[in-house]
């Protein structure tokens, strides 16, 4: 099954049932003095709230500098406000399959607006769909306009809580309820997060692959796209303690997208144990990288609080890591007792979405730590990262997966990260000098092509893990 629907008053998920068509709206009368009567919420539509915004604004417009209205506002006016800023009760909690690898989600509420999220965790997506099946049975009914409750349900009320698959569940539920609730009120997700801090968002790109290969010629590629900071994979299989010429490659690769003048973040990706990975770190120092990545997993997190302290001599290279941490809890043990990370690179689709990631970036922020959320998935995850990015203090880079050798995999069936997009939302994540504009619509600020999607996903299959060997037949980090 590779898309399920949750509709309000259904027992079971029926598969492939479309969103009801919302009742027809009645719209608000205007004239003189006069907004109207009160509408229900399931009348309101965004022309009626453009009014009603305009009406709200004309009145406090005539407060007096004492502060007292030259005018009264009718009790019905009041009424339709109040009516206006309510979301709506959810009607509906779809999900979507769809290749490369991501998983969609599709939140309708009762007046028949939607919000899009992303649920994607590589190589797990029918465990993330079957928590999504669960959840969406409880969550349709309640307000869609209670984004925070609805967070703090999925946590406390699982007991068991936390993990990839959890937390990529509510990323894809919580990143809908953001958008549909920006959308409603016409405005980018950024201002409902405190405003934007930035007008533009400096990003970086992949090279290579899984055993990176060609990283000169695709970094030329990529510097002629705009972008001024790549990734790639530091090396491939790497034993326990294997012979320090495996490293010889990564080095010559990083030298040679330095010498084009790119910035280089070297991903550790968690391959390399703690014999190998300070000979890479001491070895990729005099390179000056942008960043090294998960120089060990995470769950090693005195392996990686000693090689930062290794790493605090001359040429400090910056310590990356976050992909796979899953909630503030994760990341507490990396800030105290003593802080060994530089950069944070929470997933946004792996820690519950915007607001767990906006909570983690704060969190960063006081221990000077910078955020550059991980996002090599889809184009729902990258918007939504992008309105967390708009609003952190300590953001410093983003990533981007547009090319990434996941999309552009033939079996991957051609898709790419603008492939579901609509047609007018295409150009919105153009390069330039390294960076992208804000985007300035409203909700996630893109547009995604519904139909491509619907149609995609029929017959979609998971993607799995590909997994390494080593030459014995032992199983490798991948």
């Amino acid at each position: 099954m590779t898309h399920r629907t949750h509709v309000a008053g259904a027992e079971p998920l029926r598969a492939n049932k479309t969103t009801p068509s919302p009742a027809a709206p009645r719209r608000l009368r205007s004239g003189a003095g006069s907004v109207g009567v009160p509408l229900t919420r399931r009348q309101m539509t965004g022309d009626d709230n453009m009014t009603l915004a305009k009406a709200a604004s004309s009145w406090l417009g005539s407060l007096s500098l004492t502060g007292t209205p030259t005018s009264s506002p009718s009790s019905s006016i009041i009424t339709t406000i109040i009516i206006a800023i309510t979301m709506g009760k959810i009607a509906s909690i779809e999900y979507f399959r769809v290749p490369p690898r991501w998983l969609f989600v599709k939140i309708t509420d009762e007046d028949g607006r939607a919000g899009w999220g992303e649920a994607s965790l590589e190589g797990h997506t029918q465990a993330v769909e079957g928590c999504l099946d669960a959840w969406a049975a409880q969550y349709t009914g309640l307000e869609a306009d209670d984004i925070e409750h609805i967070w703090q349900m999925s946590w406390r009320k699982s007991f068991y809580r936390g993990g990839p698959v959890f937390m990529s569940a509510l990323a894809g539920i919580d990143i809908a309820l953001w958008d549909l609730k920006a959308r409603k009120l016409n405005v980018p997700i950024y201002e409902l997060l405190g405003g934007k801090l930035r007008t533009k968002l400096k990003v970086y790109a992949w090279i290579g692959g899984d055993r990176p290969n060609d990283v000169e010629a695709q970094a030329s590629a990529r510097k002629a796209q705009g972008f001024t900071a790549v990734k790639m994979n530091g090396t491939a299989d790497v034993g326990w303690l294997d012979s320090p010429a495996a490293l010889d490659a990564c080095v010559e690769r990083v030298a040679a997208v330095r010498a084009l003048g790119l910035d280089a973040g070297v991903d550790f990706h968690g391959r390399l144990h703690r014999p190998m990975a300070k000979q890479l770190a001491a070895r990729l120092a005099p390179l000056r990288p942008l960043f090294i990545e998960e120089p060990l997993l995470s769950e090693h997190v005195e392996g990686i609080r000693s090689l930062y302290q290794q790493q605090q001599g001359g040429g400090a290279t910056p310590i990356a890591l976050g992909e796979r941490l899953h909630s503030r809890w994760d990341l507490k043990p990396f800030l105290e007792p003593t802080c060994c990370v530089d950069v944070l690179q929470p997933d946004i689709c792996h820690v519950g979405g915007i607001s767990e990631l906006r909570r983690m970036a704060a969190m960063a922020e006081a221990y000077d730590v910078a955020i550059a959320p991980h996002n090599p998935l889809g184009p729902v995850a990258l918007a939504a990262s992008m309105q967390v990015d708009a609003a952190a203090a300590n953001f410093a880079i983003q990533e981007m997966s547009l090319g990434i050798h996941y999309n552009t995999d033939p079996a991957a069936g051609g898709y790419d990260l603008l492939s579901y997009l609509a047609e007018g939302s295409r150009d919105a994540w153009r390069v330039e000098d390294g960076y992208v504009r804000l985007m300035t619509g409203p909700g996630l600020g893109v547009e995604i092509d519904e139909d491509k999607v619907r149609e995609a996903s029929r017959g979609a299959v998971p993607w799995v893990s590909p997994g390494f060997f080593g030459p014995g037949g032992e199983l490798r980090e991948w």
